[in-house]
């Protein structure tokens, strides 16, 4: 896309609450209805999913139970989805108010940062998990050793810290038009107060407004999905060859869950994503895939805060083989370590029982002698 082609409010292209470029001309007002009223009952499930599942876990986790590095783990990463399970139902008004802007320009920066932030504490959480459990399989004497809470609530402290700088350009460019006789929260990379009547910007102030945006763009799309992705795959990999070469998985339950982990978050966030990027060469794209794209990718998107819950922990668990209430069936799963380390210390366990009982028939056999 020719830098002089980019424009924030040419009257063709508007940004709507989530910052996509779309094309209102080729959606009918009917269908525009009927994706938002599907949008706001999707929206609407999520929250309430999200705010029950993560609600729960950090409950049990904070309250209910002994604090150990996988409850760190969880709890964190329950608090980022609540978080922003908390914001949702301003973008659920938001979309049932055909993206009409009524929360003033401070609650549309900070709204979107929380959704931003979100992402980044979500996504750094998981390849942290990734790599802890990776670590447990590869070096598990070491990680025995070094596997502590303290180090765990570090490594989250820091991951709050560095997702709070990259989801900052938010606070920065968010903001607030009147267009079309609505306010619209949209990302305003040209930082200019009255973007309604700057129709015509300078060749100079477009480069810089079409640098920002790329800088923002790339950076969330490799920092926010391409290499946690390529993490986690390669942690996962590195888990099954360990693992089936060292036969300590005596059923294929793992795996498969491992590979649904890794495929739900990749359909979650990739559309999500692969818009954004196509955002920065919209005039070469035809309108109608912002138009229909962009409802499905910001519900896939925002569903991971409620599927995290069910991945993460109740894939854990066998339901059938429970009787028991989800109170108790969270607590259990939580409470079990992940399936590379429990896989190891039984096989450890079971080495060092042999040891044990070989030592005790050669001590037998010398008093024997003796």
């Amino acid at each position: 896309m020719a830098s002089d082609d980019y424009n924030f409010t040419d009257g063709y292209y508007d940004y709507d609450g989530d910052g996509f470029v779309i094309a209102p001309e080729e959606s009918t007002p009917n269908d525009a209805g009927v994706a938002r009223i599907c949008l706001v009952v999707i929206y609407s499930l999520v929250c309430f999913l999200g705010l029950l599942g993560n609600g729960l876990v950090i409950v049990i986790t904070a309250l209910k139970m002994k604090k150990t590095v996988n409850t760190v783990w969880f709890l964190n990463l329950a608090v980022a989805d609540f978080l922003f399970n908390v914001f949702l139902p301003i973008h659920i008004v938001n979309t049932a108010m055909d993206y009409h802007w009524v929360f003033g320009k401070a609650m549309c920066k900070i709204s979107h940062f929380v959704v931003v932030y979100n992402m980044y504490t979500s996504v750094f959480l998981l390849t942290t998990i990734s790599f802890d459990r990776c670590i447990s399989v590869v070096f598990p004497v070491w990680s025995q050793n070094h596997r502590s809470i303290r180090l765990a609530s570090l490594a989250c402290a820091a991951i709050w810290t560095l997702a709070f700088f990259l989801g900052s350009p938010s606070l920065i460019f968010r903001d607030t038009t009147i267009q079309q006789g609505k306010i619209v929260c949209f990302n305003n990379f040209s930082l200019l107060a009255n973007v309604s009547h700057s129709h015509h910007l300078h060749s100079a102030q477009v480069s810089i407004s079409y640098m920002r945006h790329v800088m923002v763009t790339v950076t969330r799309f490799l920092c926010g999905f391409f290499l946690p992705v390529f993490i986690i795959t390669v942690c996962y990999l590195i888990i099954v060859c360990k693992l089936k070469r060292n036969r300590l998985a005596k059923s294929k339950k793992p795996f498969k869950i491992i590979v649904t982990i890794i495929i739900t978050f990749f359909l979650c966030w990739c559309p999500y994503h692969t818009l954004y990027l196509l955002e920065l060469h919209h005039a070469s794209v035809p309108s109608s895939v912002f138009s229909l794209g962009l409802p499905l990718a910001t519900a896939l998107a925002i569903s991971n805060s409620c599927m995290n819950p069910i991945l993460y922990v109740f894939m854990g668990q066998d339901f059938k083989k429970f009787k028991v209430t989800i109170f108790s069936r969270l607590v259990n799963a939580l409470s079990e370590d992940t399936t590379a380390h429990s896989s190891y210390m039984s096989h450890r366990s079971i080495t060092k029982m042999s040891s044990m009982n070989e030592r005790s028939s050669m001590n037998e056999r010398e008093t024997g002698m003796l």
